[in-house]
């Protein structure tokens, strides 16, 4: 049986006036479709899922609202329309298909999350490693342990104090930026290392 996330009912307070009815429709519309739907909060809106896997997911702006799918092309058989959701920008009721019509395009999704169908993603090229700036470069040749950590950390781990350095905008915002960046490596710490739990 569905359960309704406290979090979803207060997104749809906040939201201006005139999505209130629409959220509550496709809410309603989703809860009657799928008694074993999961509500959630996820990037900062509300989201529905079955069987663990995303299905669909909802949102307000100022002057618009947006449903979507997250498999939408195998479930409509095309791609969703641009910049809104999968029935672009929604200002009233009127504006989404059907009940019968969305209970079906939820059905549908079910029957992938049933099945273990998820969503395309496009392919895309892998970045290379990022190339080490000669300041950066020279540090670590002075430091061992540093480099170590340097060499061993993935691509993506070396772009970002890359990318931090080459960020600076000043010559000594960027020498503090390599000194710190070589201590940090030293002690083996990625670059957001505060933030990581």
């Amino acid at each position: 049986m569905s359960s309704r996330d406290p979090r979803v009912d207060a997104y749809i307070e906040r939201s201006a006036e005139f999505a209130h009815p629409i959220l509550e429709h496709l809410r309603a519309i989703v809860h009657a479709a799928c008694p074993d739907v999961e509500e959630n909060i996820k990037w900062g809106f509300p989201h529905f899922g079955y069987k663990g896997a995303m299905m669909c997911s909802m949102a307000a702006f100022k002057h618009h609202c947006s449903f979507g799918f997250w498999n939408y092309k195998n479930i409509a058989g095309k791609e969703p329309e641009e910049g809104a959701g999968s029935f672009g920008k929604i200002t009233s009721v009127k504006d989404l298909p059907g009940k019968k019509e969305l209970t079906g395009y939820i059905r549908k999704a079910m029957a992938l999350n049933d099945a273990g169908i998820k969503k395309e993603r496009p392919k895309t090229a892998p970045k290379p490693p990022p190339k080490t700036p000669d300041d950066l470069a020279v540090q670590l040749k002075k430091n061992a342990s540093a480099r170590k950590t340097y060499d061993a950390f993935s691509p993506s781990c070396q772009r970002e104090y890359v990318e931090w350095i080459n960020d600076a905008k000043t010559d000594a915002t960027r020498a503090k930026r390599v000194a710190t960046t070589i201590e940090w490596l030293a002690e083996g710490k990625q670059r957001n290392w505060k933030y990581m739990t």
